[in-house]
């Protein structure tokens, strides 16, 4: 048994490894990031994904799932349950793709339109509240780093 005299102690934890990795800081901003973006969110009744998926939709309609898929490294059988989802809340519909028989194009609805709208207004203010300490420089150097790690 350790005499607890002298037993080692930490007054002061020393996270200096940890915050020499991209991985980790990359992860700790997420973090403050998502919980920022759950919380201002569940008004639209949008998770994260679900905010890509109607975004990409508004600003490239007619985009197929499988460039969904693609764009957002998501799994077919995913986004068909998503998309049903979506068209059930009535905020996207289903077309016939003009050149691919074989596809449909996804549209946002009048409604889906509006709620995009207003839940990407409400991403940039939390987005600038988040990178609030950077500058407008930083911020854009941030975004390009991270870019060059997933393209």
């Amino acid at each position: 048994m350790q005499d607890k005299s002298t037993a080692p102690s930490v007054d002061k934890v020393d996270t200096s490894y940890l915050e020499s990795l991209a991985g980790y800081n990359a992860r700790r901003a997420t973090l403050v990031i998502a919980e920022s973006f759950l919380k201002h969110m569940a008004v639209y009744n949008l998770r994260l994904v679900d905010f890509s998926v109607l975004s990409l939709v508004a600003h490239n309609p007619g985009i197929t799932s499988r460039q969904l898929c693609t764009t957002l490294n998501i799994q077919p059988p995913n986004l068909v349950g998503m998309v049903n989802t979506l068209e059930k809340r009535e905020l996207m519909t289903r077309r016939p793709h003009p050149h691919d028989a074989r596809a449909m194009g996804l549209h946002l609805t009048a409604a889906g339109k509006k709620l995009v709208r207003q839940a990407e207004e409400t991403v940039t203010r939390l987005e600038e509240d988040a990178t609030s300490r950077l500058s407008a420089t930083e911020r854009r150097t941030l975004i390009q780093l991270l870019r060059k790690i997933y393209t």
